[in-house]
């Protein structure tokens, strides 16, 4: 990765055009930035210019524009290889965004490779995308879904994960972060301790992408999927990391154009990885502009990046922690810039919906995550997400907010 640019958050927040206006008459405070980040103007840029000048579909095409619009699509895919440190530019494929790509996983490894008692490790902190795919595959195998608990703090019990293992464990699938209490899961030490009973692991890293750096080949996943638009690049693209092993076992898990080398009647030979699971005309454009964003962290820096990231959220412990009635969720030792919370006596609902009259965006609910909103009893929390150009100015306009909201509530 490139090494940090030397910057500053009044720098940065002037390439995000969207934060720069008023939400219901007040400076708009964008808090969810793990639903979805802000886009510099960097990546809007590289959408236009796509459209604007290079507009062709890929791969197929021998004419000027199409070997333009190819070149910039491979050239994400070199980018998004160097991101994650794949050993090969091969194993990077091209997807929706992180659902897409474990379902991808779900259906073309663990559909033909699974088999009745066959068994699949979660954990208690996975998002619904990294448990109703394997909900699928254990109707349409036979396998067996166990999960890993979580102790108060919002972490996981890693003894009580390595009693789970066994010989039957086939898959083991968790995040790296999660997207409701912002966990940092240890995920080098249970990748290892997967690999020790013979199963193959996949990493949601929807929510580590923003925040972490991610070498796949230093904690030896199998698969890694993660999405565009969690760190500042387009909606609808992400990608999914597999072992070239692996990937070349697999059958496609979509047909169509571009995944095949010879089509007949009788019969379909496949195309090499990793465009045998690219079937039909890709999102372009927006795969083109991921490589923009891709750019921006690295000119930026993980060090830079985690530093004024772990400033947010120490300050939103110290302004947060004293409203009346305050209950946070998920207070792990190791974990990145989100506040998840509740008001006695207020529905999230209600609180977001007066966070957002003074124009502060959060996400209210259960984040995609109801089993774990079970396990803490409660139907959903609020939560604050952070990002790069958020600030500390920021945090205390939130804080005022909500015991001014507080106050009304009471009376």
């Amino acid at each position: 990765m490139s090494t940090a640019v030397s910057t500053s958050v009044e720098q940065i927040r002037k390439e995000f055009p969207v934060l720069h206006q008023e939400v219901n008459g007040k400076p708009l405070i964008y808090f969810d930035n793990a639903a979805t980040a802000q886009k510099p103007k960097a990546v809007l840029d590289a959408l236009s210019y796509y459209y604007e000048h290079d507009n062709a579909n890929i791969h197929r095409g021998i004419h000027t524009l199409a070997e333009r619009a190819t070149s910039a699509y491979e050239d994400t895919r070199k980018a998004t290889s160097r991101f994650v440190n794949s050993n090969e530019v091969e194993e990077i494929i091209f997807t929706k965004g992180t659902t897409e790509g474990i379902n991808l996983v779900a259906q073309a490894y663990g559909r033909k490779f699974l088999k009745p008692g066959d068994e699949i490790i979660i954990s208690h902190l996975e998002h619904h995308s990294n448990i109703v795919p394997w909900q699928i595959l254990r109707e349409q195998t036979g396998a067996v879904i166990k999960v890993i608990p979580i102790n108060d703090k919002g972490e996981l019990i890693i003894d009580a994960y390595r009693e789970l293992l066994s010989g039957k464990t086939k898959i083991v699938a968790v995040n790296y972060i999660s997207n409701s209490l912002g966990t940092v899961n240890p995920v080098k030490e249970i990748i290892a301790m997967a690999h020790e009973v013979g199963a193959v692991t996949l990493i949601d890293a929807a929510q580590a992408a923003p925040h972490h750096p991610i070498d796949v080949q230093g904690i030896d996943c199998d698969f890694l999927a993660f999405s565009a638009h969690k760190m500042y690049g387009p909606t609808g693209v992400g990608a999914l990391y597999g072992k070239r092993r692996l990937l070349e076992s697999m059958d496609p898990y979509q047909g169509g154009g571009e995944m095949i080398k010879d089509v007949t009647f009788e019969k379909t030979t496949y195309n090499e990885i990793p465009y045998k699971f690219e079937a039909g005309t890709p999102n372009i454009a927006d795969v083109v502009a991921f490589k923009a964003a891709i750019d921006f962290i690295e000119s930026i820096g993980y060090s830079f990046i985690h530093e004024h990231e772990e400033r947010l959220l120490n300050h939103a412990n110290k302004v947060l922690m004293d409203i009346p009635g305050m209950t946070p969720f998920g207070q792990a030792r190791e974990k990145t810039s989100v506040f998840s919370f509740n008001i006695e006596g207020i529905h999230p609902f209600d609180i977001g919906m007066w966070l957002d009259a003074k124009g502060i965006a959060v996400r209210t609910g259960h984040h995609c995550t109801q089993p774990l909103m079970d396990w803490f009893k409660i139907e959903g929390t609020v939560r604050a997400s952070m990002a790069i150009y958020n600030t500390t100015d920021e945090l205390d306009t939130f804080a005022a907010a909500l015991k001014d909201i507080v106050k009304k509530f009471k009376k």
